[in-house]
């Protein structure tokens, strides 16, 4: 199990905060830097988003609010607030944090699917195996117990003797 597999969430956050850093130091950098600041704020907010929905574990909103920053950048740099260079960097990092998402939301589809057929066949197993007190058919119910020593039919100590007349009632 790779590094990813055990913690997909904490990647994406901390390819999402490299996104964040990564525009915030464009925007702080000198003039010149090929990332105007009316521009540099616009994706500061879109990165934002991203680094929220991956921070609650949620990536396919931070995808969709990836691709709202693809947007932006394409149409900051369309109005010329933005450097092919400068464009080329952000969209460099853009396209890790895209693989990271898809590997989050893969994840938890798999988990999901896993979850799912687990449950599947602990209800197969459930409903195939036996009541947990069985009782058993009247064909194969314990045999009576045998007599005492010394009852009436005259198994025991008492067999000798004739106690026909005992209890009977006769006068």
């Amino acid at each position: 199990m790779t590094l990813r597999q055990a913690f997909p969430g904490r990647l994406f956050v901390a390819c999402s905060a490299a996104l964040v850093t990564a525009t915030f130091l464009g925007a702080c950098a000198a003039p010149g830097n090929g990332l105007q600041r009316g521009a540099a704020t616009q994706l500061q907010a879109r990165v934002l988003e991203v680094t929220q929905a991956s921070s609650q574990n949620d990536p396919e909103s931070a995808l969709r609010a990836l691709e709202g920053l693809e947007a932006d950048l394409a149409a900051a740099q369309a109005r010329g607030q933005v450097s092919e260079d400068r464009r080329r960097s952000i969209t460099t990092v853009a396209t890790a944090v895209r693989a990271d998402l898809n590997e989050a939301i893969a994840a938890q589809q798999a988990a999901a699917a896993k979850a799912a057929a687990d449950a599947r066949v602990a209800a197969g197993q459930a409903a195939q195996s036996p009541s947990p007190t069985p009782e058993a058919p009247a064909s194969q119910a314990a045999p009576a117990p045998a007599p005492a020593p010394g009852n009436a039919a005259g198994n025991g100590a008492d067999a000798g003797k004739n106690n026909g007349d005992k209890g009977k009632g006769k006068n």
